[in-house]
């Protein structure tokens, strides 16, 4: 049995990708934001993540390695986006979406039903290091949506996951189940990416955008401009049907934003 990633469902393959873009894109601006916003957490991998490779190396060399690698990802937050007037939105959103995801877990092991998909991965990067390994979101995370953290164990190893057809389920099945994910997605990372995507239209060098009521402040990104462009032509290759559907999904989340005009 091939154990593809990609759902079967042409329309379930757009959400997908969505989802998967929103994991790639949106997700880790909360990971990088907590590992360097936060003293503790910027402490543990500012030690930890140098010593991974080399090993053999002295002890002042390695405090060496150490303060030049925190000091580095630090100078960097401005790129995600982290900064003094964002840190509130980017955790909220954090928080937002874990009670988001934790919804769909209540009722199935994976996004689109009993099998992972190319999204569920894309989450789990993240999760990973915001459940799993930093001690700020990893504790909000045990403590809100202990299902999460659960779920990001299990993903750990897959090796032995049966799967079958029937693994996806029908697409009206996920109808209801998926819209309090979007809506989050809808609220938080579709404004940014499509004021990021204009910026880069119109040459401007920051992002000043509005997400649910709070302002987001950052330099644009060139290649999340790249990233719209393909989720409107997944969106676009749709056939009627399918794309009906979509719409009827996407109704009311905010998602809808990204494909009117």
């Amino acid at each position: 049995m091939q154990r593809s990633v990609i759902p079967s469902d042409a329309a379930l393959v757009f959400v997908d990708y969505l989802l998967e873009d929103y994991g790639d894109e949106w997700l880790t601006k909360a990971m990088f934001h907590y590992r360097w916003a936060h003293q503790a957490d910027c402490d543990k991998a500012g030690v930890l993540l140098p010593m991974q490779h080399p090993f053999e190396v002295s002890e002042e060399r390695s405090e060496q390695a150490q303060r030049a690698f925190r000091e580095r990802q630090i100078s960097r937050l401005y790129v995600v986006g982290s900064n003094e007037v964002t840190a509130d939105v980017i955790e909220n959103t954090y928080r937002d979406f874990l009670q988001a995801f934790d919804s769909i877990l209540c009722q199935r092991p994976y996004l689109f039903g009993r099998r992972p998909s190319s999204a569920d991965f894309a989450l789990y990067g993240q999760l990973t290091q915001l459940a799993s390994f930093d001690p700020t979101p990893m504790k909000l995370t045990l403590e809100t949506a202990p299902r999460v953290s659960a779920w990001v164990n299990r993903m750990d190893d897959l090796s032995g996951l049966h799967v079958d057809q029937s693994g996806w389920f029908e697409r009206d099945q996920l109808l209801d189940s998926l819209r309090p994910l979007l809506t989050e997605i809808g609220r938080s990372y579709v404004p940014v990416m499509l004021a990021n995507a204009q910026a880069v239209i119109c040459g401007d060098k920051d992002i000043h955008v509005n997400v649910d009521g709070k302002t987001w402040l950052q330099p644009t990104f060139p290649y999340q401009a790249r990233c719209v462009q393909w989720i409107q032509e997944q969106y676009l290759a749709l056939a009627g049907s399918d794309r009906r559907w979509v719409d009827v999904l996407l109704s009311g989340t905010g998602c809808e934003a990204m494909f009117n005009g």
